[in-house]
Parts: structure tokens; C-alpha cells; sequence
């Protein structure tokens, strides 16, 4: 009888797990770890889902933070890995930073999550918005916290915002959405001012944040 194999234990690459300020979204200003997914030509180290869990005991025990966020490269890409390191608990609330383009593998692992939160530019396409609001609408079946964080790099207009935000309420109306405008002050701009109004009576929660600079603000 040949004997089993030992299955090999998960593991996936992370650019590190490093402490940081929540740079965009509703938790902006908060003190994190970052569970980091490595990128193409970041530099990597796998961790096994047991070493993450770990890590991120020992770090919550040394300081004080808010919140973990898994955030970079394409995490639920890696469910598999997630699900082995978060279903089990954590030493602190967990939110997940990515672009809300696999709403299909959410299901598997949202439970373990306070916060889900989409990140996007404004500038995406009408099939990546949809998949995108498919992940608040899922998040929202489940009862768990859901936010849009629209980071205007591209600077899309004043409607194409507007719209993505009637489309978000539609999807939720418990989505918190944040915009963070390109401008580096917004006091005193008009523009910003104008649209706050017409989004407000759009969607009750909606507000304006800048977003603060790397590293400080690292995701």
C-alpha cells in the first residue's frame, strides 16, 4: 500500500508584513499592519499560512494597532492561502484592500473580515465597475462592513464620479464611499464644493478625504 503524501502547506508571496497609516477609505488615518501581496518585480517571501499567523500575533503584541489590512498584488487570487490564515480568527480586525474583481471567491472567505473595501480610480470600464459592485452587493448580503474608495488619479469628471457613486448606493445603500481627489488641498476648492453637494443628495454617505502620501499612507 503506498503511503499518503503529507499535503504541502500554503503558502503565497508577500512583500512583507509592514505597520503603516490606512492611507484611503473610511479607516483613513489608522494605524495597520499590512499584509502586502507582492506585485510583478516586488521583491518576495513566501510565508506558509501558520508563519503568517504568527507573524501577526507577535507584531499585534509589540504595539498598539487598529486594524490588519490585506492589501497589494491580487489577494483573492490567493484564497486558498487566506482562507487557511484568517478563517480561524486574528488578533485583530481584518479589512481587505483590492479592486473588487473576484466576487465569485469573496463568499469563501468575507466571514473573516470587518471591512471590505474596493479601491478603483473612477477611470475603469463598465465591466469592471460591474464586477466592482458586485463585490459591495455581496458584502452587503453577508452583513459585513463595505466601503468604495475612489482614488481620482486619473481625474475622471465630476459626472462620471457622480455616477459611480448612484451606482455604488445602488449596489448598497450601506456602501460608504470615500473620494480622494488628486488636488493636495481642498479648501477653498470650488469644484470639490459644488460636487460634495450633489453627491450628499445622491448618497448619505459620501465624503472627501486627501489622501495621504507613501509611506506614511502605504496600502
Amino acid at each position: 500500500m503506498t503511503p499518503s503524501k503529507t499535503p504541502m502547506p500554503l503558502g503565497a508571496a508577500l512583500a512583507g508584513i509592514p505597520s503603516g497609516i490606512r492611507a484611503t477609505g473610511p479607516w483613513a488615518g489608522r494605524r495597520q499592519l499590512f499584509v502586502k501581496f507582492a506585485g510583478v518585480a516586488e521583491t518576495a517571501t513566501m510565508y506558509t499560512a501558520d508563519a503568517l499567523r504568527t507573524e501577526l500575533a507577535r507584531l499585534a503584541q509589540r504595539s498598539v494597532y487598529h486594524s490588519i489590512a490585506i492589501a497589494g498584488g491580487d489577494p483573492l487570487g490567493e484564497i486558498d492561502f487566506l482562507a487557511a490564515a484568517f478563517e480561524g480568527g486574528s488578533p485583530l480586525s481584518v479589512m481587505l484592500d483590492h479592486d473588487g474583481q473576484r466576487p465569485e471567491a469573496l463568499d469563501r472567505v468575507i466571514g473573516s473580515f470587518a471591512l471590505v473595501q474596493v479601491t478603483m480610480s473612477g477611470a475603469e470600464d463598465d465591466a469592471t465597475l460591474q464586477r466592482a459592485l458586485s463585490t459591495l452587493r455581496r458584502a452587503a448580503e453577508k452583513q459585513v462592513a463595505h466601503a468604495l474608495a475612489l482614488v481620482t488619479e486619473a481625474d475622471p469628471s465630476d459626472g462620471r464620479l457622480l455616477r459611480i457613486v448612484e451606482q455604488a448606493r445602488g449596489a448598497s445603500t450601506d456602501t460608504s464611499v470615500v473620494v480622494h481627489p488628486t488636488t493636495e488641498s481642498l479648501s477653498g476648492d470650488r469644484r470639490w464644493l459644488a460636487w460634495i453637494e450633489r453627491a450628499a443628495a445622491v448618497h448619505g454617505d459620501v465624503r472627501l478625504l486627501p489622501r495621504l502620501p507613501a509611506p506614511t499612507g502605504m496600502r
